[in-house]
């Protein structure tokens, strides 16, 4: 899944507006499963006021406005082989962007620059967690569900990156591609101890084994904070 900001004009500070930002969104099974176990997802989260009654003459001069608070992103890959990846991919994001547009005063706060929007976006991971795991409870004998969650949102000027996993994000700006996540597998954790070269990590058996993961035995949500700009161009 791609998500860009497309600069249409000169370099700015201000917040770009809907029309200013191109996004893409595409999903495929891959070459080694027959079923695609991945889902994605592309919003944009907006405070609105809805008039239900007034007796003002003019209530068209009211800022109405379908003001965007917040640009979304995520993308959720069914851990393969685990029964009901599929089903814990979409639990993830449904249960994920749930949580988040139910804590929209996170965004204001966040826009002021305090940093309130990590603890939002740890506990929205802490919520997909505990319901991937009620969801395998109670189809029971032994259903094993997870996924993995990786989530970008932009709250300008800031974008805040939520991951569990190893579903990657990559910044691509002035014709360089940089991995800004870490994946949490067990081949990157023995290669952080020194235990694996990187030449043996990328071949080893654990190179796809995770480490943490919504539903698994361990979900470890890393947050990280970027400053906006409009020269970034977003890929999950």
């Amino acid at each position: 899944m791609a998500l860009a900001k497309h600069e249409v004009q000169p370099m700015t500070d201000r917040k770009p507006r809907d029309e200013e930002i191109d996004v893409y969104g595409v999903s495929h099974p891959g070459k080694v499963r027959r079923n695609n176990e991945d889902h994605f997802l592309l919003a944009s989260v907006h405070r609105r006021v809805n008039i239900l009654s007034t007796n003002l003459s003019e209530p068209d001069r009211l800022p109405l406005g379908d003001q965007r608070l917040a640009f979304m992103a995520m993308v959720a890959d069914g851990v393969g082989g685990a029964t009901g990846g599929e089903r814990a991919s979409a639990i993830a994001l449904e249960t994920a962007t749930k949580y988040v547009v139910s804590s929209m005063d996170c965004y204001d706060r966040a826009a002021a620059m305090d940093g309130t929007m990590a603890p939002a976006l740890q506990d929205a991971a802490h919520k997909s967690h505990e319901a991937v795991l009620e969801l395998a409870s109670a189809e029971g004998d032994g259903v094993r569900m997870a996924t993995t969650l990786t989530l970008w949102m932009g709250v300008w000027p800031w974008y805040y990156l939520l991951q569990v996993g190893d579903s990657r994000y990559y910044l691509y700006r002035n014709g360089t591609l940089t991995q800004v996540t870490r994946d949490q597998t067990i081949a990157q954790e023995l290669l952080d101890q020194g235990v694996f070269t990187r030449a043996i990590a990328e071949r080893s058996q654990f190179k796809n084994v995770l480490s943490s993961a919504i539903g698994g035995e361990s979900s470890l949500p890393v947050i990280t904070r970027l400053r906006a700009d409009w020269d970034n161009v977003h890929l999950l």
